[in-house]
């Protein structure tokens, strides 16, 4: 066994080791953009790949996408640190997953062309519905962003040694700068192959770590749950049932039925995974990725119970809290204990190599949506070519890599998977309700749609930044702030719930019918017809064009 988790946190594991590794990995990944990227010629093959991927290849990438640093820091933390109610998170993310497949993931690939805009303007007035759709795109991703960037600066400043809030940062500048260049760099085609690349690496990664945690406890599961017991005094049998984290108060139980929301909800309005679909040929090879996909997400769900309790029960809920990164330093601090610097460097390294694949795909979706939606058809009415766009695209993805630096240096320290649940809450919130009535609602029309996604995007974002998740939540032990304000001494929150979905989720779907209900806008019943036929044969799809 390696040595106990009691040292100084700058001897968990050698900085040289660790550097090396992360070092060959972003080399290999590299090369790996830098080879697809010579196929790069036109605008289908920078947004989705020219659709060469096929079904098992895009299986995997999307089971890429959707496992990102919040499913292994974030989830394996949550459990070591709360147990059942952070396992919820494992549930409501594959959970959420099977909805996404169901309602709307293979007819928006048969309806669109490169993004959800295309699909949520086919039949409604296309300047207004592609900026409000747009802008939501780029709402989301910059929430999902936040938690990827946030999670790269605790993983890498605890590989590091690094303690200190300067140097975290510094880490997060980084992780986006090499994000950048992915992108521009390999486009789609590129950010595919390093999710494949990345996904193989995570799912045996962490099938070898439950293996390896199962063996110390004889391939005993209750022997495992007994021991994280054991060396969580604090939480006890609690640890096994619900209501450690969740379970306290009232609010707190409205808190995680709203959590519940966003979860299940959320994936089927996320655009950078319905964007995945877009890469392959045709609807038979969407099915087929679909299969692979959720076979490798819910085996690797599977892992994240075991991770989590072997966290607990190895290494111990006060090592992990005092780690840099906090929760999110649980996988790598197990992968330590269990086969000393080299595991944790490897491990460490996937986990970093997860969130460039992720931050690069959502990278690319904005970007994708600004210059394709925003730019190519609402500034320049559709009179661009498509090398244009992708000039435009370009520029996007270094703006975006900026903001997103600025938004994960105030995010660190947060709950990863706590950070994507907000992101699920505005997909949720503002992209759902608009996408399901324009697939299945004939009487739909641009006011309800508007109405839809900005009071959807608005609410769930207002909401966020007057609750406890921005200001006024402090640990009632230590009295550290929780809060993306780090002043003990700002609190400006009056909304009590952490997360926002219970409150913005039905009103955007209310909104939706409100808006509709209220506007003399008539139905276009041949377009209505046109994407019925379209969503559910896919008749039409592979010569997808702007209407």
């Amino acid at each position: 066994m390696s040595a106990p988790l009691l040292l100084p946190l700058a001897t968990v594991g050698d900085p040289k080791v660790n550097i090396a590794i992360f070092a060959l990995f972003v080399v290999a990944t590299l090369a790996i953009v830098i080879r697809a990227s010579r196929n790069n010629k036109s605008a289908a093959d920078f947004y989705a790949g020219g659709r060469s991927f096929t079904g098992p290849q895009n299986g995997i990438a999307i089971a890429g996408d959707y496992l990102s640093a919040a499913s292994f820091l974030g989830i394996a933390g949550a459990i070591a640190l709360n147990g059942y109610d952070g396992f919820l998170y494992s549930i409501g993310f594959l959970v959420a997953w099977l909805v996404a497949l169901l309602l709307v993931a293979e007819l928006l690939r048969n309806t669109g062309k490169f993004t959800m805009a295309d699909v949520l303007s086919f039949r409604l007035k296309q300047r207004p519905v592609r900026m409000a759709a747009a802008i939501s795109t780029l709402g989301v991703c910059f929430f999902y962003l936040l938690a990827q960037m946030a999670g790269a600066g605790g993983l890498v400043a605890l590989l590091l040694g690094i303690d200190g809030r300067a140097g975290q940062n510094l880490v997060i500048a980084v992780v986006g700068g090499i994000m950048i260049t992915y992108v521009l760099v390999g486009g789609m085609k590129g950010t595919t192959w390093v999710q494949i690349v990345k996904a193989v690496l995570l799912v045996i990664g962490a099938g070898i770590m439950t293996i390896w945690v199962l063996a110390k406890y004889s391939f005993n599961l209750s022997g495992l749950l007994g021991a994280a017991v054991d060396k969580s005094p604090a939480a006890g049998e609690k640890l096994l049932s619900p209501g450690l984290q969740y379970g306290a108060t009232g609010i707190s139980k409205l808190d995680f039925i709203s959590l519940g929301l966003a979860l299940v909800l959320g994936t089927a309005g996320l655009p950078h995974v319905l964007m995945r679909f877009y890469t392959v040929p045709n609807s038979r090879e969407a099915r087929r990725s679909v299969t692979w996909a959720i076979w490798i997400i819910g085996i690797f769900y599977l892992f994240t119970l075991v991770l989590g309790y072997g966290a607990a029960a190895l290494v111990g809920p006060d090592a992990i809290r005092a780690a840099p990164g906090k929760a999110n330093s649980a996988a790598p601090l197990l992968a330590y204990e269990l086969g000393g610097e080299i595991l944790l460097g490897v491990i460490s390294a996937v986990a970093f190599a997860t969130i460039l694949a992720v931050v690069a795909g959502l990278t690319i979706t904005a970007s994708a949506s600004f210059a394709h939606d925003i730019y190519g058809q609402v500034i320049k009415k559709g009179q661009i070519s498509g090398d244009g766009e992708v000039r435009v695209a370009r520029i996007t993805v270094v703006v975006i890599g900026a903001v997103a630096i600025v938004g994960g240096i105030f995010a660190n320290g947060q709950n990863i998977a706590f950070l994507v649940a907000l992101a699920f809450a505005v997909a949720a919130s503002a992209n759902l309700p608009t996408i399901l009535y324009s697939l299945f609602w004939r009487r739909f029309n641009t006011r309800g749609a508007l109405w839809s996604i900005y009071g959807g995007l608005g609410s769930a974002i207002f909401l966020i930044i007057f609750s406890p998740v921005v200001s006024g939540k402090v640990d009632a032990k230590t009295h550290a702030s929780l809060s993306m304000i780090t002043d003990t001494g700002i609190d400006f929150h009056w909304f009590p719930l952490d997360n926002p979905g219970i409150v913005s989720i039905p009103l955007a779907f209310v909104l939706g019918i409100v808006g509709t209900l209220t506007s003399k806008e008539g139905t276009n019943v041949d377009k209505f017809a046109e994407m019925e036929v379209r969503s559910l044969t896919g008749a039409g799809a592979e010569k997808a064009t702007q209407h």
